[in-house]
């Protein structure tokens, strides 16, 4: 993986290095995790999707990351990726950024997610700790979830700065793997950091859409986009291709501890903007609730 992440990402970044190392303690800054790691049974989870949130809402799809962790039979899991808030907890639509050390027998579950949402009083981003509000883990609609037993590990680590082309860090990521692989879905999750730049990140509307948002161009003109400023925190969920289980084939969210956060979509920074992530392969994909009516809008 090593030698074939670094072919692909020099194709679009000036500066890349990619390596093995001892996965930082994660618990501490800035990520402040509940758990120090990404390692032990990485597996990646696939919940509900967009098919629930768009052309209209199915508000009934809520989901539980406890439930979750027994589903892809790793209860007790830590849990990071993107997904949609639960409308049912919060009374309106949000971006989730699930952090969570779910519940085992011996412990409770540690619930270290943010919520972006937009802010009522000037129509900015508003990001909140999840636990500050609200005691559960419920999620809504559809979520990407990377999830192991939360160890120290050997983890790939990759720096890549100054972005030469057109493409995402993620999707640069992911169509590598693609590209080499082939056939064989490889998934990958974990964390990164842009370090410096600017990104641009949208946040979905407090209020669903009444009338069905049947385009690409119909969801992002009811998205709201911002830019957003490093350090920012994300979750990437990669899986270099769908096997047939219509997959989200990328999903990132970001937090930061200056207030701002959301789905990551591209830096806005090429010439200073610089990468540092933290990645495992999963060794198990689970496809959850997956619905019957499916179409591609929206899964940018």
């Amino acid at each position: 993986l090593i030698a074939v992440l670094q072919k692909g990402l020099k194709e679009n970044f000036a500066d890349v290095q990619v390596s093995v190392v001892d996965c930082p303690d994660l618990t501490k800054e800035p990520f402040n995790f509940p758990a120090k790691g990404i390692c032990g049974k990485p597996r990646i989870a696939d919940v509900g999707g967009v098919p629930y949130l768009i052309p209209l809402v199915q508000k009934e799809k809520v989901y539980d990351l406890n439930t979750v962790a027994k589903d892809i039979e790793l209860p007790g899991a830590f849990i990071l990726g993107a997904g949609a808030a639960s409308s049912k907890v919060l009374g309106i639509n949000a971006e989730f950024i699930p952090i969570v050390q779910t519940k085992s027998e011996k412990k409770p579950a540690v619930n270290g997610s943010y919520i972006a949402q937009i802010n009522p009083a000037d129509k900015g981003c508003l990001l909140e700790k999840y636990s500050s509000k609200y005691t559960d883990c419920e999620f809504g609609l559809l979520a990407n979830l990377y999830a192991s037993e939360g160890q120290p590990g050997k983890v790939i680590e990759v720096k890549a700065n100054g972005r030469t082309g057109e493409l995402n860090f993620v999707t640069c990521l992911r169509q590598t793997l693609e590209k080499h692989y082939g056939e064989k879905p490889v998934g990958m999750g974990g964390t990164f950091i842009i370090q410096k730049g600017k990104a641009k990140i949208h946040i979905m509307p407090p209020e669903f859409s009444s009338c069905p948002l049947n385009t690409d161009e119909d969801v992002n003109n009811w998205l709201k986009f911002f830019e957003m400023k490093a350090p920012l925190i994300c979750q990437p969920v990669i899986v270099s291709r769908d096997p047939g289980f219509d997959l989200r084939v990328e999903h990132t969210h970001c937090f930061s501890h200056h207030g701002e956060g959301g789905h990551y979509h591209q830096d806005t920074s090429p010439d200073s903007v610089q990468y540092l992530g933290y990645f495992q392969p999963a060794e198990l994909l689970f496809r959850i609730d997956r619905p019957q009516e499916t179409h591609p809008v929206g899964r940018d």
